[in-house]
């Protein structure tokens, strides 16, 4: 209805007014809160853990007696705030969703940290089977830029000097921090093989299956047995890690277990010890190469791991004094899983153009990857790399996160158990054959509008101070208990 005063006018016109002030995420917000399933929405949102970028769902689940047909339990979402529900994106790359990304990680720890310790369907004796923490790097595609160590201050001191056929100087004198842009740069962008650097990238997954594989043979002629019959004396199972160095090179941190022929549940015959299993780790890693598809201009490259193989044999969580522990290699395989080439100065999303990478926000090394990339996957030789598809991975096309089959649980086991303590419903229930469950889901949208991202935010930091409370409190009965 109209105003019928002119004080009810210029109060209309003044709130008007006031909406225009307003900014549109203000806007939206009071939209927001005058829906009337806000606060139940609240409680959605809070569920997902502040999920920044939720998928909306819309359906019902009806769990029924298999005997009498009595309903159990049901669920719709026609009561729900816009007939929908709210459920976690699951990405686990931080810099896209840190609720998600911590939940995956958390996910990561317990399926590496069964694999060392027992638990979640694993035995508790692969403790005392033969298990070892490597790390595996890319070779050298070019100087770069380093931070000082205690034993080496300084970059790449010279003291005579000297520069490359480019004119650039072959060293460099100074001490860069840890948080030096220029760390990760090549001394010349000129000399820095880039092509090497991709095909490397490309090629990193079959050199890890075929590095497996010739482990397998090593620790066969160790043992003195045909390697074609490895498999009825022992497994070899592992779960590792790809993490971007500075440079934009790839590098592998793997858990290597070695167990029976049945898998964990079986002991290793007695020739197999950590010694043993290192030494086999030490020479495949130094003998095995793949070989890249031949091209015109570089002619077949041979692809290899580099010099630097670190190898630590892992302990229980009770040597207090040892840094490789179980539980500590678990947590840091679970650190790297949240991360991707975006945290050494990539972006996290796909390249559709060659017009993107010119304006990525990348530094000139980056850049320079990524365009070999692109024009990589031009050529006819590679195009069954779909290099392009890949160029903000600069190349590389595998999981961040790799396990064998036997090595322990999965991610859909740890997450099924998860939804089922949630719900609060009976473990066993489906499982014996007498409930009939009836899903109909389908998706409806994705995502937060202005407002309802400030509050799913907020949620979220809310959650992680709660943590940070709870942990504190835990330390400090734990002090109060010495």
């Amino acid at each position: 209805m109209y105003p019928a005063t002119d004080e009810a006018r210029r109060s209309v016109l003044n709130e008007a007014e006031r909406l225009r002030l307003l900014s549109p995420t203000e806007r939206d917000l009071i939209r927001l809160v005058h829906e009337p399933g806000f606060s139940r929405w609240l409680d959605q949102i809070e569920a997902t853990g502040g999920c920044s970028h939720p998928i909306y769902l819309a359906g019902h689940t009806t769990v029924r007696d298999a005997h009498s047909d009595t309903v159990l339990r049901h669920y719709s979402t026609e009561d729900e705030p816009g007939g929908r529900m709210p459920v976690r994106c699951r990405n686990r790359r931080a810099s896209r969703c840190q609720p998600c990304a911590r939940l995956h990680a958390g996910d990561t720890f317990q399926l590496v940290r069964s694999g060392l310790l027992g638990g979640k369907g694993v035995t508790n004796q692969v403790q005392l089977h033969p298990r070892l923490f490597v790390t595996l790097t890319a070779p050298s595609f070019g100087t770069v830029h380093r931070g000082g160590t205690a034993s080496t201050p300084h970059c790449h001191p010279r003291r005579w000097g000297g520069e490359c056929e480019h004119g650039r100087p072959l060293g460099c004198g100074q001490q860069h921090a840890d948080t030096d842009p220029v760390i990760g740069q090549p001394l010349c962008r000129d000399c820095y093989d880039y092509v090497g650097h991709v095909l490397w990238h490309t090629s990193a997954g079959t050199l890890w299956s075929r590095f497996c594989h010739t482990l397998r043979r090593h620790l066969a002629s160790v043992a003195g047995i045909v390697q074609t019959r490895f498999r009825e004396h022992a497994a070899l199972s592992f779960a590792k890690v790809a993490e971007y160095q500075k440079r934009g090179a790839i590098h592998f941190h793997a858990v290597i277990r070695l167990d029976g022929p049945d898998g964990p549940s079986s002991p290793p015959p007695l020739w197999a010890t950590s010694d043993a299993l290192e030494s086999a780790v030490r020479s495949a890693a130094t003998s095995v190469e793949v070989h890249t598809p031949y091209l015109a201009a570089t002619g077949e490259q041979a692809v290899r791991w580099g010099t630097q193989l670190d190898v630590h044999g892992i302990r229980s969580d009770a040597f207090t004094q040892s840094a490789v522990t179980d539980s500590a290699v678990a947590a840091y395989v679970a650190k790297y899983v949240s991360k991707s080439v975006d945290d050494a100065g990539g972006v996290d999303h796909r390249i559709t153009d060659y017009e993107a990478i010119r304006l990525a926000p990348v530094n000139g090394h980056l850049r320079a990857l990524m365009v070999t990339c692109w024009r990589l996957g031009g050529l006819p030789e590679l195009g069954s790399l779909n290099l392009r598809s890949w160029t903000h991975t600069l190349g590389f096309r595998g999981h961040v996160l790799t396990k064998s089959r036997c090595y322990s649980t999965t991610y859909g086991e740890l997450r099924a158990a998860r939804a089922v303590y949630q719900s609060g419903a009976d473990p066993g229930m489906g499982n014996d054959g007498t409930t009939l469950r009836e899903s109909v889901w389908r998706y409806v949208g994705s995502g937060h509008s202005l407002a309802e991202a400030e509050l799913a935010a907020g949620i979220a930091a809310d959650l992680a101070r709660g943590r940070e409370l709870a942990a504190e409190d835990q330390w400090r009965g734990h002090d109060c208990n010495l």
